[in-house]
């Protein structure tokens, strides 16, 4: 009988802490490099994204490995498209789960819904990723409040939200 070793016999758990930490760290440090002469365009979306993003995607949204994507390149792909606004309203609205690939790296956790929060805010968020995190062309429209609130109209759930996106991906949005 062969014997498999589990995550947990090969010290993954008492790893990952200071994984973690690690990464976090570094991203700290990134972060207020990168963010000390820059105000954002959008201050109300940096704000809501540093108290509910920015424990997992990072303080500048790079990601952090083996928990949450970077945000450097999908959303501001994604806002030049009707199909792809709609999945950053469905993706903050009603969060998502299972495996996704962003660009060389897989991920398979699960980003929470933030529809607590008013339509304005999440378009600010949203906003402050697509033009300040992930410096979208100029020539790509600001996301609205009313494009979050006409979708909560059709709720999903998570993993109706992960199939969306892999049909933008497989169309080529």
């Amino acid at each position: 009988m062969t014997r498999h070793r589990t995550w947990r016999q090969a010290g993954t758990v008492r790893n990952l802490p200071v994984t973690l930490v690690a990464a976090l760290a570094t991203l700290l440090a990134r972060a207020s490099a990168a963010r000390a002469g820059d105000a954002p365009a959008y201050p109300q979306g940096a704000a809501a994204f540093q108290s509910n993003c920015a424990v997992c995607h990072g303080p500048a949204g790079a990601g952090v490995p083996a928990l949450a994507p970077p945000l450097s390149s999908e959303p501001a792909r994604y806002a030049a498209s009707p199909e792809g606004r709609r999945q950053l309203a469905f993706t903050l609205l009603y969060g998502m789960f299972g495996d996704i690939t962003v660009g060389q790296a897989h991920f398979n956790a699960q980003m929470p819904d933030f529809a607590r929060l008013d339509d304005a805010t999440l378009a600010a968020t949203v906003n402050f990723v697509v033009f300040d995190l992930a410096h979208a062309a100029t020539d790509i429209k600001p996301l609205a409040a009313e494009e979050f609130a006409a979708e909560r109209a059709h709720p999903l759930d998570g993993a109706a939200v992960r199939e969306h996106r892999k049909s933008l991906a497989s169309a080529g949005s």
